[in-house]
């Protein structure tokens, strides 16, 4: 059921991916070729923001920053597993590994250093002030607007 929370909480989480997203580009490879990058993120950011945030306001400011901070964690994990998949994808199209385990199993690799590159404080802060921003005006949403 729509709702003013899982709209805003929607909103900010995706205006929180679209400026994590541009803080993590200077810290991939020169050369990288970004596509839909952004928008694969800032579609992650309206769902999980939807699905989780929004869902979760009515419940306290303390519940509301846990709220926005699940939010981050989630979204952070969906981008990575996606944008590693999608990286796996690309490199086999070059017939870069010899079977498909090793293709499935260099996920995990390709994970492990996107999540890296998330731990940088500039990509960090953004992300944890924008996500508990997204919980607390969810849970103000909710509670002026029922």
């Amino acid at each position: 059921m729509p709702t003013a929370a899982r709209l805003i909480a929607a909103l900010v989480l995706a205006a929180t991916a679209w400026l994590v997203s541009q803080t993590i580009k200077p810290h991939l490879p020169e050369g990288t070729i970004f596509g839909w990058f952004d928008y694969v993120n800032v579609v992650l950011g309206l769902l999980v923001g939807w699905i989780t945030v929004g869902s979760r306001s009515g419940r306290g400011m303390p519940a509301a920053v846990g709220n926005g901070l699940t939010g981050a964690f989630l979204l952070v994990f969906w981008a990575i597993f996606l944008q590693a998949s999608n990286e796996m994808l690309r490199q086999s199209l070059r017939r870069h590994y010899k079977g498909p385990v090793e293709a499935l199993l260099d996920i995990g690799d390709l994970s492990i250093g996107y999540a890296k590159l998330v731990l940088n404080p500039d990509v960090l802060v953004p992300l944890l002030v924008g996500a508990v921003l997204a919980g607390i005006l969810a849970e103000i949403a909710g509670r002026h607007w029922r």
